[in-house]
């Protein structure tokens, strides 16, 4: 029986030698499952069994076709019958088909693990840029894109507010608290503080207009410092601009503004959560006790009853006591007071 049923009983003539120096002669062909038998023309006697398998035709497309058993030289054979000639080949592709293909399985292998490799890379690369990004920038670049965030604020509360002498306190205050670089207080829209990259803190005008201290300024930057502390405010922008912003940062050392256009309206959206439980609350009161810092003024600021921020009045840490140093002076307090008058 043959692999394909319709050329079972298929015969046909061909001329065979056993080697390339004999003289061919005339045989009988008839195909089996997976060899070709050759008889003698006369006898009826089988003289070779060839393996489909390993048939080799060796003119392919020329007629009429020849056949050698293996790619050695050696017995040949040439077939006229195109019927037999088309079964053979097709015979061939069937008995192809079925046998084991171990390098396409690994071929196979090899590209869905690239596939995967690729979709791991797509998932994992973007996060990967922004991390390195946030974590190689110089503190001026820091800075400088902190700056970009701060103008792009502006677009929604007005341009922050300058005078000589505000200018000078509210440097006097980016001095006296920790890790921040310099202050702006924007006219409007902004309450509390909020954390730019490099230290750069926006500053909204409640925190002049209540209590009448100082205290109060310094209790909402340092309450956004602890807020934000699980994020780097770098890495949030970065985050927000996407991996080619911080591809570009890597590459060129640059970022341009567009990239953080509309950014402003995020941070301005999202103020800093204010420390209710008891582990906030400590951590936040350690801030207070680092920079000499009063928390009472900052926690009636927060809830005039004091019940909301009872933590930070009871724990103060220089309660019924002057803190170290002021946060300002009082000429310096006024004229931070009316920086946007």
């Amino acid at each position: 029986m043959t692999a394909l049923p319709q050329y079972e009983m298929l015969t046909a003539h061909g001329l065979w030698r056993d080697t390339p120096q004999a003289q061919r002669r005339l045989v009988l062909l008839s195909l089996g499952d997976a060899t070709l038998v050759i008889r003698d023309n006369l006898s009826d006697r089988a003289v070779a069994h060839w393996s489909l398998a390993a048939l080799i035709r060796r003119n392919p497309g020329a007629k009429p076709a020849v056949y050698g058993a293996s790619e050695e030289p050696g017995e040949e054979l040439e077939i006229g019958d195109e019927l037999m000639v088309e079964a053979i080949e097709k015979v061939q592709a069937v008995i192809e088909a079925r046998r084991p293909h171990p390098g396409r399985l690994r071929r196979i292998g090899w590209s869905l693990s690239l596939v995967g490799l690729a979709l791991g890379a797509l998932l994992w690369l973007p996060g990967a840029l922004v991390d390195q990004a946030a974590r190689v920038v110089p503190t001026a670049k820091r800075t400088d894109i902190g700056r970009i965030v701060l103008r792009d604020l502006e677009r929604s509360t007005g341009v922050a507010c300058h005078s000589t002498e505000g200018d000078a306190a509210l440097e006097a205050l980016a001095a006296r608290l920790q890790g921040i670089s310099e202050i702006a207080v924007l006219p409007r829209g902004l309450t509390g503080a909020r954390i730019l990259p490099g230290g750069v803190v926006a500053l909204g005008t409640d925190t002049l207009t209540g209590p009448d201290t100082p205290e109060v300024a310094a209790g909402a930057i340092l309450s956004a410092q602890q807020a934000q502390a699980a994020e780097n405010p770098l890495h949030a922008a970065l985050a927000w601009a996407g991996s080619g912003a911080a591809l570009t940062l890597l590459t060129t050392g640059d970022l341009p503004a567009d990239r953080l256009r509309g950014y402003g309206e995020v941070v301005l959206s999202h103020p800093p959560a204010i420390a209710h439980g008891e582990a906030q609350t400590e951590t936040l009161l350690e801030a207070f006790r680092a920079t000499g810092v009063s928390s009472t003024p900052y926690a009636y600021a927060i809830d005039p009853t004091g019940e909301a921020a009872l933590g930070l009045i009871e724990a103060d840490p220089f309660r019924g006591a002057p803190a170290p140093e002021p946060v300002l002076a009082d000429d310096q307090w006024l004229a931070l007071k009316d920086i946007c008058s």
